[in-house]
């Protein structure tokens, strides 16, 4: 079954439903589901679907010649002798009605053959605009389709009239793939497999996650065993390089420097290959809440959570969990002092993500303009300080301070009153007296701070509040 993706289908149904020339340019990393979608447009729809393959150019043109005939004649005669007798061709046979034409993984075929983006231009400027046309260029090389597609550079720039960069799915969108596990173990699944959704279909919610995780990750010849791995020697050169840049993060490292510490590389070349990694959107740049993107105190995270799940516990402990064996080893994961460890650092971004999803619905005491996690100096307690999720106006003269704890002990008085006192970072918003908590507990509150939330303008936010409507 197709689960989400209701906000780019109702896009594409909007450039479907127009009477004039449409180009959407998709895109997104390899795994997140373009293909799907693509195809699930086409179930409702008439499409000239073709899906480009990495082989050379006359074999990519012999393919769509294929596919275009087969759609306008229903039978195949031969290849068309270049790129711009296909469109020609295309061209010739556009009546009134509406056209979808669909080049899945463009790339492939523009990677050899340069040229394809003048000629496609040259097409849309002089015929296409004015034909009742849905053109539907995707990719899975994001650099490519943002540099050489979307791009001032490219011939084909402002040539389309919308683009996708298709994302993961978010907590909230993952737990449709679990519609017997409780809110806890929906959590649970998000944290280890992330809003990828060919990750998410491997999990059968009719067992528990320790029985997945030895069945649908830890066993021999699963697709979900060496995913990692396989995806970059798929994407990158040298993936003994990416692999040790991985666990460094997963291990802690956060800056450029202690990363090529601990793979003993120099930071030059260790910031090259981050560079790679963030345009795959797999680790991504973060600044503290507030800041320019070019602060000093950037830091460098996974961002895609099955990866942190993998190498957190599989890359670096594979024989260990190998002699284990599957089921023991999910055990072993899943021992609260393991998974809480690892789900603790994703529980800030699902905290996140709830409180963007309040922002939307305009649940929040204020619009926030800035948001994220924060750290720095704080001067009333006199040392170096963070903060889980940090929301603010333009001017922060108005706050939201998230405190969030994945673990089995319920929130205490104690991190009650350290999450208050952060508020002496922020003396506008202290001076304006528009200052408001969040307190995310995976366990629950000591009745003392369910009796003092309210006074202090804290709101207390459970598991189960996180998948209210």
């Amino acid at each position: 079954m197709f689960l989400g993706r209701t906000e780019e289908l109702s896009i594409m149904e909007d450039a479907y439903n127009s009477e004039k020339f449409e180009f959407l340019v998709l895109y997104g990393r390899r795994r997140i589901g373009k293909t799907s979608l693509l195809q699930e447009f086409s179930r409702l729809h008439k499409t000239l679907f073709y899906s480009a393959q990495e082989k050379n150019d006359a074999l990519n043109l012999s393919d769509f010649s294929k596919a275009v005939q087969m759609y306008f004649e229903n039978q195949f005669f031969s290849d068309f002798k270049d790129w711009n007798t296909a469109f020609s061709y295309i061209s010739n046979k556009l009546n009134n009605e509406k056209l979808v034409l669909i080049i899945d993984e463009f790339p492939f075929i523009a990677s050899e053959n340069p040229a394809i983006k003048s000629m496609l231009q040259h097409t849309i400027d002089h015929i296409w605009k004015q034909k009742n046309i849905f053109l539907i260029l995707c990719g899975s090389s994001v650099s490519f389709m943002e540099d050489e597609v979307l791009a001032h550079k490219s011939p084909l720039y402002g040539r389309s009239t919308a683009h996708i960069e298709l994302k993961a799915f978010d907590y909230i969108e993952s737990s449709a793939f679990f519609p017997r596990y409780s809110n806890l173990e929906k959590l649970i699944a998000y944290g280890i497999l992330g809003g990828v959704p060919c990750y998410l279909e491997t999990f059968d919610d009719k067992k528990s996650i320790t029985q997945n995780i030895a069945s649908k990750i830890l066993k021999e010849g699963t697709f979900l065993k060496d995913e990692p791995i396989f995806l970059l020697r798929q994407e990158l050169r040298e993936p003994a390089v990416y692999n040790s840049i991985f666990e460094a993060l997963a291990g802690g490292a956060t800056r450029i420097n202690d990363v090529a510490s601990k793979i003993h590389e120099e930071a030059q070349k260790c910031s090259k290959y981050m560079s790679t990694l963030q345009s795959i959107r797999l680790i991504k740049k973060c600044v503290p809440c507030g800041e320019d993107s070019s602060s000093r105190k950037s830091i460098y995270r996974i961002s895609d959570n099955y990866f942190l799940f993998w190498y957190h516990f599989l890359f670096e402990q594979k024989s260990y969990y190998e002699i284990l064996g599957a089921e023991n080893s999910a055990k072993e994961i899943m021992q609260p002092e393991n998974i809480n460890t690892h789900l603790g650092k994703v529980f800030e971004e699902i905290a996140l993500e709830y409180m963007i999803r309040l922002a939307k619905k305009q649940k929040l005491p204020f619009v926030p303009v800035q948001y994220g996690k924060w750290w720095g100096n704080n001067p009333a307690r006199k040392m170096q300080d963070d903060i889980d999720v940090l929301l603010t106006d333009k001017n922060e003269e108005k706050i939201i301070i998230c405190e969030c704890k994945f673990r089995n002990d319920q929130f205490d008085k104690e991190e009650f009153e350290s999450m208050i006192s952060r508020s002496s970072i922020f003396q506008k918003a202290k001076n304006t007296g528009k200052i408001y908590f969040y307190a995310f507990s995976k366990s629950g509150f000591t009745k003392w701070v369910c009796e003092h939330a309210a006074e202090n303008n804290v709101t207390l936010v459970s598991i189960d509040d996180m998948f209210l409507n």
